[in-house]
């Protein structure tokens, strides 16, 4: 289950008046993370939902351990954690690229839909969807 980083340098707009930034940020940083995932596993977002099938966000957590600051680089590390036929979890870190330091971790749960949010099993209702996931898991 290897992981795929992503870089993203911290914007002045992401940070308090301290130059800190706000924790509201990491999720955006996940949702790029993800997104860059699945693009470099070989599927986009855009493709999976022109066929009809959504990820929508169903539980999430962030550990926060150390501040991103502006300027910061920080690389999203993201990783497929499981997988089960109509859910899958998404793991991050946030590592900050000057010193290795990890910042943030957490995780997202995506059900799997139809463009009507209705949860659909994959596995019978699109199985080529259904091995490229099963194959994020092993690679």
């Amino acid at each position: 289950m290897p992981a795929v980083d992503t870089k993203i340098r911290v914007r002045y707009k992401e940070t308090d008046r301290m130059g800190v930034v706000h924790h509201s940020n990491y999720y955006t940083w996940f949702e790029i993370g993800r997104g860059e995932y699945m693009r470099a596993r070989g599927m986009t977002y855009r493709s999976m939902e022109e066929k009809g099938w959504m990820l929508p966000v169903i539980e999430t957590r962030c550990f926060y351990k150390q501040p991103a600051k502006y300027d910061d680089t920080v690389i999203v590390r993201t990783r497929m954690a499981e997988f089960k036929g109509v859910r899958l979890k998404m793991e991050y870190e946030v590592i900050r690229e000057e010193d290795g330091a990890l910042l943030a971790k957490g995780y997202t749960v995506h059900a799997i839909t139809d463009s009507n949010l209705k949860p659909v099993n994959i596995k019978k209702a699109d199985p080529e969807l259904y091995r490229f996931f099963m194959e994020c898991l092993e690679r």
